[in-house]
């Protein structure tokens, strides 16, 4: 993209105006966000004829909310933007008046057709009911005629399956399509062949996007700890395709949750739960070599109240729970040397490691004013606050570990209103997260090593790193802070016609830093002087700013969608969405001279022929602009071939963008503000004069000083530092998406189940991605025979490695997802669900990794299956009242094995090799089964006392996750005669690891009160 297709830079100082403009033409009244706010429609009948003169109002039964309208001409009536929940339906027609009542779900369609004068009511479900009565059941009506492919996760699920880590979103593997990776380090969730960063999580229809880190949402990366309090979900729904044009910020799978509100009654409750070592099998590692367990152990606690403040007017809602960890820090010599042949002070150091303790606070708190029947004011505020101490474990000491801090506030503040034929959403939100590992000790780092086996008396060998002490690598200052208005309007005054259209505007400020090492590393070698370092590395200010790179984002979005019915039977869905984002640390960021400088100097990046045009990613500031084309059609069906909506096709096809994460942007600035550097001192054993005489030294005491470093950095500025570079057109990673399927509701049994089949084709486009942008001197990457492998070994004049980032990661999916369930429901008092997921994944970088040495560029490169993907994936879940104020439920998972990353060079030679995924020789690549048992005891009064055993990995079943990838060698053209070498053993599983997938059988027990 060249300046002159831009627009002006007046725009993005134009946006806030814009957005203020888009405001008050939506004017002042406002309805709960379309992705969580409910809808029930229906017809009205009067003795067999549609009603011409009825009102149809609906009761919150919790919290006495009500919404009223009057039916249209043909007897159609449509109550738009109501908080999940039960609700009593009343018609008054002619003189008479029913009731019914029905709950409805988070972001729910629900058809009810009524009748007054004994004329049947009827439901998606099919079933009939004579209204001449008042009938006060409250079931809960299926969403069967929508586009999307979406499943729901009730409060009952979130209850009742078994589950160790209190995170809310451990339940969406419920759902197909959708995978939720638990481990000690925390969750996982992804859908699809694309990364975790493609998701996006509303909460109350307000965005949790995390602009800087992996994980999609702020609190799911890098950290054990929960993005919410659990206790605060009421319900969420699960959209894995196809969702409509208000969802933003994403290209995967988009999760919808809405919070719990104050009712009517003074409610509560507080729960306790723990395990620990002596709850817990042996792990394979600690069962097959002997082991005693080491200490671990995790501990919930929290509490919940709400209740009213003024009856049918004012209520509030509080809950705090917190997640402590312990974990013993296990320290282990590398080469399995024992800590008593260390020397004396580091074997004190190792000694002295104790654990690496997690502790998290999590808080939320909802106050809902209703000051009349067209009103609704919502004012929520969510807190978190983890510590966490990392990095202590194996061969690094307590002393060298990272406090990685995180902490996050969010506020929105809401009014609703209800007019007789529109509705209409505002938010005002603030939020507030960072991410900030530092070194616990601000001291240099002490790497100690031995010679590799076999090189013992060899000058400059490889080394084996021993124990590391003293001061640690991370250092990082993330985060974002900001603003935000959102209004969503909702017209249904033209029959048939329920149309939507929004804009969001955010200002928000985003900032990171890294720094690695913050604290100098030095190199010792046991096996010859502990005293006196061979090497050190360190971080030197460099050019730019040494602070943290800040951005001031504005963020702008519009989205209008109709959701038509077309005839009795036939619902079209059409909708578009555009997104624009400013990043002005992108945008307006000035390549340095001394980049510039370097650039032409450099011999292989002007030579003739050489494949890319460097100047396409160095910037005067004038060159880059945000991508303004990221407009998104999305358009689906459903077609009701029952009439009562039993018997369902559906499909859709839509264009969805994700954000470019503001770290990698950040790289280009931070790169060059902390400039790595390498010394080399001139040891025995490690002579380093020829070798390397720019950066060998002879030992002085004063290096141990950082000051002193300094001045070497300072008189051989950047040599050796690297340098980040973006394309000057950097696009928006998006994904485009088509299903087509159908669902069922039917009779078996007694009971009514819900099926659907959907066939799934996703294409995801533009994930960054960092290469080499150095060249050899005549302009090649790679070395005269080579077609794979290495970094072209000419540095930047001046510098180090160069990298250039740029558009290239894709996927494609193809998958069949099959559902099948029996929603739980009192009269019956069970429940179950199954999900079954086929997925054809394939991807052109392993993992989608943002990093890529081994080749130049991707546009050769072979798609191969997605790293992390099984083909098959099996999930269910059974609840069950057993009487006596028990519950039982369980869970069960299986797949095949997921596609594991590995490097063929049998297929062509060990010059020319590629990376080609496979799937381990073993027929389950995961399994797992869960139970939990709930006792519940009435104490007569209004406070209940609740028991609870949740047993994970019941059968203690082993999944292994360490394989030989290691495929053999090929063949060396280069020597005449030679043949590849396979490995007999590549594929099977690693006989010297035991490393498994978490967790071994845990048993966890809760005790709990409610009131």
């Amino acid at each position: 993209m060249t300046h002159s297709d831009t627009w002006p830079r007046a725009f993005s100082r134009s946006l806030l105006s814009i957005a203020l403009g888009g405001c008050l033409a939506m004017a002042a009244p406002a309805l709960l966000a379309q992705s969580t706010a409910a809808t029930i429609r229906g017809q009205v009948m009067v003795d067999s004829t549609p009603a011409t003169d009825a009102r149809v109002t609906a009761v919150n039964t919790a919290t006495g909310l009500t919404r009223s309208v009057q039916v249209s001409g043909n007897g159609n009536y449509n109550v738009v933007g109501l908080p999940p929940g039960t609700y009593r339906l009343q018609v008054e027609a002619n003189g008479q008046s029913t009731s019914q009542n029905v709950t409805v779900a988070v972001g729910q369609t629900a058809t009810l057709n009524l009748g007054v004068g004994g004329v049947a009511e009827t439901a998606t479900t099919g079933e009939t009911q004579d209204l001449d009565t008042v009938s006060v059941t409250a079931a809960a009506v299926v969403e069967t005629k929508t586009s999307e492919v979406a499943t729901y996760v009730s409060q009952k699920q979130i209850d009742s399956l078994p589950q160790n880590s209190r995170n809310f979103l451990s339940f969406a593997d419920i759902v197909p399509g959708v995978t939720v990776t638990n481990s000690p380090t925390g969750a996982s969730i992804r859908s699809g062949a694309q990364v975790s960063n493609a998701v996006n999580v509303f909460i109350d229809g307000v965005g949790q996007k995390d602009y800087v880190l992996k994980g999609g949402i702020s609190g799911q990366d890098s950290t054990p700890g929960n993005p919410f309090p659990q206790l605060g979900i009421a319900e969420y729904k699960v959209v894995s395709s196809n969702y409509k044009a208000e969802y933003d910020q994403l290209s995967s799978a988009g999760i919808s949750a809405v919070t719990k509100s104050g009712t009517n009654e003074f409610e509560g409750q507080f729960f306790w739960d723990n395990t620990a070592q002596d709850f817990r099998a042996k792990t394979a590692d600690e069962n097959f070599r002997g082991r005693d367990k080491v200490r671990s152990g995790t501990e919930h606690y929290g509490v919940a109240i709400g209740g009213p403040i003024l009856m049918d007017r004012l209520h509030y809602f509080v809950t705090y729970e917190a997640k402590e960890i312990d974990r013993v820090a296990s320290i282990t010599p590398g080469r399995n040397l024992s800590i008593d042949s260390l020397p004396s002070p580091y074997r004190e150091e190792a000694l002295a490691t104790t654990g690496s303790p997690f502790k998290e606070d999590l808080f939320f708190g909802k106050l809902s004013w209703t000051p009349g029947d067209a009103h609704l004011f919502e004012f929520t505020a969510k807190y978190r606050e983890e510590d966490d101490i990392v990095g202590v474990d194996g061969i690094n000491t307590f002393q060298y570990g990272t406090s990685r801090a995180g902490e996050e506030t969010r506020l929105d503040l809401r009014y609703q209103y209800s007019a007789e034929n529109w509705l209409n959403d505002a938010h005002i939100t603030y939020e507030d997260a960072t991410f900030g590992p530092q070194p616990l000790t601000i001291a240099p780092g002490r790497r100690l090593l031995i010679p590799a086996e076999g090189q013992e008396n060899v000058n400059n060998p490889n080394m084996s790193a021993i124990l590391n002490i003293g001061g640690g690598p991370d250092q990082q200052e993330k985060g974002q802070k900001g603003l935000g208005f959102q209004n969503d309007f909702t017209w249904f005054g033209f029959e048939g016609h329920t149309i939507k259209a929004g804009v969001k505007y955010k200002q928000v400020d985003i900032s990171a830093l890294q720094r690695s090492p913050p604290n100098a590393q030095y190199a010792f070698d046991l096996t010859r002087n502990t005293d006196v370092p061979y090497e050190v590395q360190f971080t030197a200010s460099g050019l730019g700013s040494a602070q943290a790179v800040l951005s001031e984002n504005k963020q702008l979005g519009f989205y209008i969608q109709d959701d038509w019915e077309a005839t009795d039977r036939l619902t079209v869905n059409l909708g578009v969405r555009w997104d624009y984002e400013t990043t002005p640390s992108y945008e307006d960021h000035v390549t340095p001279q001394a980049v510039l400088d370097a650039l032409a100097a450099s011999p292989g990046l002007n030579a003739p022929g050489v494949d890319y045009d460097y100047r396409q990613f160095v910037s005067t500031g004038n060159e880059r602009s945000a991508t303004k084309g990221n407009f998104q059609p999305r358009v689906g069906f459903s077609y009701d071939f029952s009439g009562d909506e039993s018997f369902v096709l559906f499909g859709g096809a839509g264009r969805s963008y994700n954000r470019n994460q503001f770290d990698y942007l950040a790289r280009e600035q931070y790169g060059l503000a902390f400039q790595r550097y390498t010394y080399q001192f001139d040891q025995p054993g490690h002579e380093c004069g020829t070798s390397s005489p720019q950066s060998c030294l002879p030992w002085d005491p004063s290096y141990f000083d950082q000051a002193t470093l300094d001045q070497l950095a300072a008189a051989a500025p950047n040599v050796g530092s690297e340098v980040f570079l973006i394309d000057n057109d950097l696009k928006t990673p998006y994904s485009d998406q088509f299903s087509l399927g159908v669902r069922n509701v039917f009779e078996m049994g007694g009971q009514s189940w819900n099926s659907s089949a959907t066939l799934l084709h996703v294409l995801s486009h533009d994930g960054i991605l960092f290469t080499a942008g150095n060249r050899r001197d005549d302009g090649s990457f790679y070395e005269p025979g080579r077609t794979f492998g290495g970094i072209p070994p000419a540095n930047l004049p001046g510098f180090g490695r160069m990298f250039i980032g740029r558009n290239a990661v894709e996927t494609r999916l193809n998958s069949v997802l099959l559902s099948l369930d029996k929603p739980f429901t009192n009269d019956s008092g069970w429940g179950t669900t199954i999900a079954y997921t086929y997925s054809d994944a394939v991807e052109n970088r392993n993992n989608s990794d943002t990093f890529s040495f081994d080749y130049r560029d991707l546009d050769d490169v072979a798609f191969t299956r997605a790293i992390g993907i099984p083909r098959h994936r099996l999930v269910t879940t059974g609840i069950y009242d057993i009487g006596w104020g028990m519950t039982l439920s369980g869970k069960f998972e299986i797949s095949s094995p997921a596609a594991r990353e590995s490097q063929n060079c049998i297929a062509i030679d060990t010059f020319n090799c590629f990376f080609d995924s496979y799937y381990p020789e073993t027929s389950v690549g995961f399994k797992q089964f869960d139970v939990a048992l709930q006792k519940e005891w009435d104490t007569g009064t209004d406070i209940k006392l609740r028991v609870r055993a949740d047993v994970l990995n019941v059968f203690n079943w082993y999944n292994w996750t360490d394989y030989i990838d290691f495929r053999g060698d090929g063949r060396d053209p280069s020597v005449p005669g030679s043949v590849a070498r396979p490995n007999e053993d590549f594929g099977r599983r690693n006989p010297d690891s035991f490393a498994t997938a978490f967790p071994p059988r845990t048993f966890k027990l809760t005790f709990g009160i409610n009131w």
